[in-house]
């Protein structure tokens, strides 16, 4: 099994290479996505296929049709899940743009910017309720009781957040709990949804749970550091707007912890307070001082190599090698 690497000397990871694996599947799922978003409202339509066309990585799909592959499972059902995900994942973007008053979303200008927050916020009604719809057809009750378990922990990572938000004195630990919530769990209920359909032992269900908790942890702590690393047109959204958002994330909050003196550590704390964009550059530097994305980044290798680890109970294969990959992916992308 191929060994994590650190992020300093990071292998070529070939992401062309690893959707080509499922890209049979992956098709199969776009135009059942398409076909879903059939409806008699106009601007169900036309938002949707805005929100679904505008160029994401269809991760969290291909994670759980990889599963399922590495199980070697044979049936239509992860097609099915694999959009109902992507459904999932889409409606919390639509209400977190809105939530965020967010004005980028992937390069393009966000679904709240062009249509308004009420359709918003409607349209991410409409994926949530279209999932539920889709995933009944599976007939699979143990399907249904992971799936609703893991929307009401994304909606309890979301208060949460916004519980945390211009809080300076939000721990380690508390923003872990957010993450772990709001983004990560829906990793792992596609990886584990992977397994549940394949019909395999408890200890693998648990492994590749284990796996796309990890991962998704790891992909929120990178996304996170771009905030203060990245570039606009790289990352697809403004920069610091974590900051304006007065969200208190990890390369903040190690700053804080890190800070030179009280002077530093108190311009982030007043600029998580207010929320404040104009602030980005001083912030960043002392970001940068403290050695903070370093930090977030070691952070994340660490989350990696327990989602690798969680893989050792699957058998070999291309689709698990690819899972292992995405991983490390996860730490080397730069949007």
């Amino acid at each position: 099994m191929a060994s994590h690497q650190p992020s300093s000397t990071p292998p070529p990871i070939d992401f062309d290479a690893i959707k080509n694996l499922t890209s049979t599947e992956a098709k199969a799922v776009d135009q059942l996505i398409l076909n879903e978003l059939s409806s008699d409202v106009v601007l169900i339509n036309q938002i949707g296929h805005y929100i679904v066309g505008s160029g994401g990585k269809r991760l969290r799909p291909m994670l759980l049709l990889l599963a399922a592959k590495s199980l070697g499972y044979t049936g239509s059902n992860h097609l099915i899940l694999a959009a109902v995900i992507e459904f999932i994942h889409t409606a919390t973007l639509l209400h977190d743009d809105v939530v965020d008053e967010s004005e980028l979303r992937r390069g393009k200008e966000s679904a709240n910017a062009v249509w308004g927050n009420s359709v918003s916020v409607l349209v991410g009604d409409y994926l949530y309720s279209s999932a539920f719809e889709m995933m009944v057809r599976t007939n699979n009750m143990r399907v249904m009781d992971i799936l609703s378990k893991t929307t009401t922990a994304i909606a309890e990572g979301e208060v949460l957040q916004l519980l945390n938000c211009n809080n300076p004195a939000t721990s380690e630990q508390k923003y872990l709990d957010v993450i772990s919530r709001k983004t990560a769990i829906l990793f792992s209920a596609a990886t584990k949804l992977g397994a549940v359909i394949s019909n395999t032992t408890p200890e693998i269900e648990e492994s590749l749970a284990a796996y796309g908790q990890h991962l998704g942890i790891a992909f929120q702590l990178i996304d996170d550091a771009l905030d203060y690393k990245s570039t606009q047109e790289e990352l697809g959204k403004n920069l610091g707007d974590d900051l304006a958002e007065g969200k208190p994330t990890l390369p903040l909050i190690h700053a804080i912890a890190a800070a030179g003196s009280e002077q530093q550590a108190e311009i982030v704390r007043n600029a998580i307070k207010e929320g404040n964009r104009d602030a980005f550059n001083e912030v960043y530097n002392i970001v940068k001082d403290t050695d903070a994305i370093a930090y977030t980044e070691q952070r994340a290798d660490e989350e990696v190599g327990k989602a690798i680890a969680a893989l050792t109970p699957l058998p070999d294969s291309d689709f698990k090698e690819a899972m292992i990959q995405l991983a490390n992916f996860s730490v080397q992308r730069n949007y």
